[in-house]
């Protein structure tokens, strides 16, 4: 099995990875935490560049290597119970991958690609505007997947 939780380091998005991660324990799942860069691009003397990228993508790795570090540690820590995973880190299968685009599109085509079995997001993100019930991104993988997707509130 195959499990995808998207994080942009909010407080949802790091329970995304808590709950995923026992999750994929229970389940012997390979886990695989995905972040959505989404490049600003301008039009300089012709060409489409995008601002900051340096800064974006270095954000976004960070992004994943804290999501990872927390992986790590329940992993190896006692908030996984040893009767769900008896292994050590280094026997947990944990992926990260660095998307661009829109979240919720690149989120469910990526899960498509890989042929993931799940995914899971957080109820709200980083972004200033909410949502009353469900965050737009949260909102727009479910429309959008073809495989179950879990919302961690």
């Amino acid at each position: 099995m195959h499990y995808i939780v998207a994080t942009d380091g909010s407080t949802e998005s790091n329970r995304a990875v808590e709950y995923a991660t026992r999750q994929a324990c229970a389940m012997g799942a390979r886990l695989e935490i995905v972040h959505v860069l989404t490049p600003q691009t301008e039009l300089v003397n012709g060409e489409v560049v995008i601002a900051g990228e340096e800064t974006a993508v270095e954000y976004g790795q960070r992004t994943i290597d804290r999501a990872a570090d927390r992986v790590l540690n329940l992993v190896d820590g006692d908030a996984v119970s040893p009767n769900v995973f008896d292994g050590t880190a280094a026997e947990f299968e944990l992926e990260t991958e660095l998307l661009a685009g829109r979240p919720a599109v690149s989120i469910a085509e990526y899960a498509t690609d890989v042929e993931a079995d799940a995914i899971y997001v957080g109820h709200r993100g980083l972004s200033d505007e909410r949502q009353q019930v469900v965050g737009s991104v949260a909102k727009s993988v479910v429309d959008k997947a073809t495989v179950p997707v879990t919302i961690i509130r």
